[in-house]
């Protein structure tokens, strides 16, 4: 979808063991550690594996309870806690759910409201919890079901030496229509070198995770607030048709095949000038053993109807609504989500670790910053400005940016995906594409307005 999937494939190494067996950490597992101790959930991602290292030594021995953690890779876990929360068995206390997640799981009532331990718990301070983070992790009855372990936005990556060899200047807010103008004048500016990656994989989270702002900002949307489908409507058509006739003219090979990932490497390894993606790529743009360390700028999500366009995404906490030990649940998300623990994380793990993203603190720490100092306000600027309930010139029908916040999305936006990446390889026009993603999004559609009209 995003990050994620390359910081997953980082860590594989690190959880081997753990992918085998399924659990790790204090206690053995689900069940163990006897009564003072909760069952955690979680994803394989970098991240995830820090907090359990520095859970024993330091949230144990503070509170005593014991924290015993499954850690899986990101479509078991999600397999796995779709299956563990909708039986309401109890098992697990508290799992790793994204924004995409967190609202549905609340409609069916299989997590629990968090307002309450908020308010009681004064040294969280919920208001340096960036709000469009609060925002997509409260749900229609105005609860707040989730804290973000850490976030993303999206913004404008690109080589600042390639594009002043070229005597071009980057637009501090540009339009698409500019970034196509840059892509075009950069193109083969070095030998190999595109002028832009944008993902063409199919996946309702790799193509439609920049494809669907970049709908959102040239006026279209997946549905309308009656839930009226709008795939085969002008604006969403222009905005597909100036994306694949961008990566065609001027992206990266194989497009068609392209994710984050190989976008990621293609910028590192001098083969594109620009992207458009996660700001969670910045930290490995930046990293020590980078190429590119210092060459790259960050600008915001490019716009052409709105004023802002970025996605925002957010792996966070939530506590099962069936679990008996809630309060110890909030105990370990209220410190797995803190100010402190993102200090622990910078003085033994190492700065550029923190999982940043999700309170404003971060950005005016002087240890972060120098380390991120190059993408760290663009980073901050980007999810602030993130509007997950008003994210285009219409209304919506449910929360979210790069997503439609319902079940269906995940196979609609397949499905859908599967055709544009085959308008990007030359297989069918874009027409062809949406017209039959209007025929799947109808589907949709119609089962939302019976149970409405039921």
């Amino acid at each position: 979808m995003s990050g994620r999937q390359i910081r997953a494939v980082l860590a594989a190494s690190a959880v081997a063991t753990l992918a085998l067996t399924g659990c790790a950490g204090w206690g053995g597992g689900p069940g163990g550690g006897g009564p003072n101790s909760i069952n955690v959930l979680m994803v394989n991602n970098p991240q995830m594996i820090d907090l359990q290292r520095l859970t024993a030594d330091h949230f144990t021995r503070e509170t005593g309870i014991n924290v015993n953690f499954t850690v899986l890779p990101e479509n078991d876990v999600r397999d796995k806690i779709s299956q563990e929360f909708s039986s309401q068995a109890g098992q697990y206390d508290v799992a790793s759910l994204s924004n995409f997640e967190i609202p549905i799981y609340a409609k069916s009532k299989w997590i629990a409201p968090l307002d309450g331990y908020v308010a009681a718990d004064t040294a969280f301070d919920q208001g340096d919890i960036l709000a469009p983070m609060t925002q997509s992790l409260t749900a229609d009855d105005g609860k707040l079901y989730g804290e973000p372990f850490y976030g993303e936005s999206s913004f404008l990556m690109y080589r600042k030496d390639v594009l002043d060899a070229a005597g071009v200047q980057m637009p501090a807010d540009p339009t698409w229509r500019q970034v196509a103008e840059i892509a075009a004048r950069v193109d083969n500016r070095q030998p190999g070198m595109r002028g832009i990656c944008l993902r063409g994989q199919p996946g309702w989270g790799q193509i439609f995770a920049p494809l669907t702002t970049v709908v959102n900002t040239f006026g279209g949307t997946w549905f309308e607030k009656d839930w009226t489908a709008k795939v085969d409507a002008p604006e969403f058509k222009q905005a597909t048709q100036f994306y694949v006739d961008l990566v065609r003219a001027h992206g990266e090979n194989g497009a068609p095949q392209a994710g984050f990932t190989e976008c990621l490497n293609n910028l590192i390894q001098g083969n594109v000038a620009m992207w458009y993606d996660a700001t969670s790529a910045a930290g490995s743009l930046e990293a020590d053993d980078s190429p590119v360390k210092g060459k790259i700028g960050y600008v915001a999500a490019p716009v052409e109807r709105t004023k802002s366009s970025g996605w925002l995404y957010a792996w966070s906490w939530s506590i099962q609504q069936a679990s008996e030990k809630k309060d110890n649940a909030w105990k370990f998300i209220s410190w797995a989500s803190s100010k402190q623990y993102e200090e622990l994380v910078g003085r033994q793990v190492g700065w550029s670790s923190v999982p940043a993203g999700k309170r404003a603190s971060t950005y005016e720490n002087q240890d972060y910053l120098g380390v991120a100092s190059a993408f760290a306000e663009p980073t901050k600027a980007a999810i602030e400005s993130a509007d997950p309930r008003n994210p285009g010139v219409q209304p919506r029908p449910a929360i979210g940016i790069q997503f439609i916040d319902i079940p269906e999305f995940t196979d609609l936006g397949t499905q859908v995906s599967q055709y544009v990446s085959s308008a990007i390889a030359g297989q069918m026009s874009v027409d062809e594409a949406l017209e039959r993603g209007q025929r799947l999004a109808e589907d949709v559609s119609e089962r939302y307005q019976s149970r409405q009209e039921g």
